[in-house]
């Protein structure tokens, strides 16, 4: 019994429906004869003893006479609810049919409905109206060990916009990817939604959200909220992890600079995203046979996720013998007013670095024609913002245009995989942020891949877990996006996939953990001590769904 099934239990278990309403504890119809007279099971339960396995194809069965995704998510979720175990079990057994599920794409419908489909608590409310309480509301939480929280502030939900306190559904799918992807306990998981209100006039009028329905809180009050909640995760949870997830484009930047140096902690949409979005490319210049340094890359988007891969591309540039100013002079960005550049007034200060000396250009296809990149990258939450007419300009200036279309969910991508692939005759390198289908061409089927972040993520959080690491650093996600492109086979790149199946998704992350937890040793972070086979180490914290005996 390694050390992670150690914390599913302990001596001291509870009895009758209070064990069978556990959601840790639960083992349902599994329950053997022998615990059935321990914990006063007999009669609660019907009389014949399930294996596992004839629980999964229970599940499966009623999982298949759903006829609609949002009614699998909800399916799906009371399962986790009743039976922690279980759930992760058909999980895992279905990872790359179940994750569309219960994360992008569904996962988005599910938050613009969460107020509808709510069912029970899954994680913890911090509320501005209990200001100078949050130590006492973090209390609450049953577990005490708890290692990672991803928070939101539901600002920016996805490319869904504001969607205040419904954006929980977030926070409690990263976390259910740490755990199916990566191993990390349930038990150290906590989903953490800020309700500082909502700009969503929809919602401020909907009688069934049960979210402030005033305007959000901004400036000083906001800044106030931010700190005592982070002053109270370090005061109850002294070993967590703060996972930053879906903040506006105002505070998602300036927290990360707040608080990245101070707290271990990191934004997955600038960082996270960065690191997934950096491995596509590694993958496909070993495709080209190119050099990451001789790019030229055409952004569309300049907020978060397509600064952080701006500077990761960067760091990355630079590794391969080229300074920092030089790879930025070969990163270009196209937001909502056109071409960032020196010419303009009033940008964000993170986008100075990438305003380069140019006349202004007005939108993507004048840049395309009159930059002539070699990669476009969407990060812009525009469905078809990559028309047929930019493809097909890709296609003129490049033998093998490489086009990112990364936005979520499914609805929001700047291209399809069908248009990017017919735009170009099937030259394209593509992926993209939600999945696409295999595409059909000239004899030859295209399975692109997708640019999950939960390729880094789960990963990153082992490490960091694993290692104890004080803070999560850049050079962390740059590791993991070149661990994550080297886990690509020769045969997946063939068909056009810049990514591994997800059926992989453990032993990648296993991986990524080992490079980052080694990292955080060689640089002075780790505050645990150096194993002797750190794979082995990490690989004990992985905890894996099967049923304990408790008899």
């Amino acid at each position: 019994m390694n050390e992670a099934t150690n914390i599913a239990y302990n001596v001291g278990l509870p009895t009758g429906l209070q064990l069978i309403n556990d959601p840790g504890l639960n083992k349902g119809t599994a329950f053997t004869e022998a615990e059935r007279i321990a914990y006063g099971l007999r009669g609660l339960l019907p009389p014949r003893v399930n294996t596992m396995e004839e629980q999964v194809r229970r599940v499966l069965g009623n999982y298949g006479r759903k006829t609609s995704d949002i009614e699998r998510y909800i399916f799906l979720a009371a399962l986790k609810d009743r039976n922690r175990t279980l759930f992760y079990r058909v999980l895992l057994e279905n990872l790359e049919e179940m994750m569309p599920i219960l994360y992008t794409p569904t996962v988005g419908k599910a938050c613009q409905e969460y107020v509808h489909i709510y069912r029970r608590p899954s994680g913890i409310f911090i509320s501005a109206t209990n200001k100078g309480h949050f130590r006492d509301n973090l209390r609450n939480w049953p577990n005490r060990n708890v290692r990672v929280i991803v928070v939101t502030d539901g600002e920016r939900i996805l490319g869904l916009g504001d969607l205040g306190v419904a954006g929980m559904g977030i926070p409690i799918g990263k976390l259910v990817l740490y755990t199916a992807c990566a191993g990390i306990h349930p038990s150290w998981c906590l989903p953490v939604t800020i309700d500082v209100g909502t700009n969503n006039t929809a919602l401020q009028k909907d009688p069934l959200y049960f979210g402030l329905q005033h305007e959000r809180i901004r400036g000083d009050a906001y800044d106030e909220l931010l700190e005592e909640f982070i002053v109270a995760v370090g005061d109850n949870f002294p070993r967590c992890l703060i996972q930053f997830e879906d903040f506006g484009n105002t505070n998602a930047f300036r927290l990360l600079n707040r608080y990245k140096d101070r707290i271990c902690t990191f934004n997955d949409d600038i960082q996270g995203t960065a690191a997934v979005a950096l491995a596509g490319l590694f993958s496909a210049m070993r495709v080209t046979r190119g050099k990451l340094k001789d790019q030229k890359i055409l952004f569309l988007g300049a907020g978060e996720a397509g600064a952080g891969i701006g500077n990761l591309i960067v760091s990355a540039m630079a590794d391969e013998g080229i300074s920092a100013s030089e790879a930025r002079q070969r990163l270009w960005f196209i937001d909502s007013k056109g071409l960032v550049c020196s010419r303009r007034e009033n940008l964000a200060e993170h986008k100075l670095p990438y305003a380069h000396d140019h006349e202004y250009l007005p939108d993507l296809l004048s840049a395309v024609k009159a930059l002539k990149p070699g990669v476009i990258i969407g990060v812009s939450g525009q469905q078809n913002a990559f028309t047929s007419e930019i493809i097909q300009e890709m296609g003129k200036i490049n033998k093998s245009p490489i086009i990112f279309a990364l936005s979520n969910p499914t609805d929001n991508a700047e291209c399809t995989a069908e248009a990017a692939y017919k735009g170009t005759e099937g030259r394209a390198i593509f992926a993209s942020g939600s999945p696409f289908g295999p595409v059909k061409m000239n004899g030859r089927t295209f399975t692109p891949g997708q640019g999950n972040n939960a390729y880094i993520f789960p990963g990153i959080g082992l490490g960091v877990a694993g290692s104890k690491a004080a803070r999560v650093t850049d050079e962390m996600f740059l590791t993991a996006a070149r661990v994550l492109a080297q886990q690509v086979t020769d045969a997946e790149l063939s068909t056009g996939s810049l990514y591994p199946r997800l059926n992989r998704i453990r032993e990648i992350s296993a991986e990524i953990a080992s490079a980052v937890a080694q990292l955080a040793h060689e640089r002075g972070l780790a505050k645990s001590d150096l194993p002797k086979d750190m794979k082995s180490h990490l690989r004990s914290l992985m905890w894996e769904p099967i049923y304990q005996e408790y008899v």
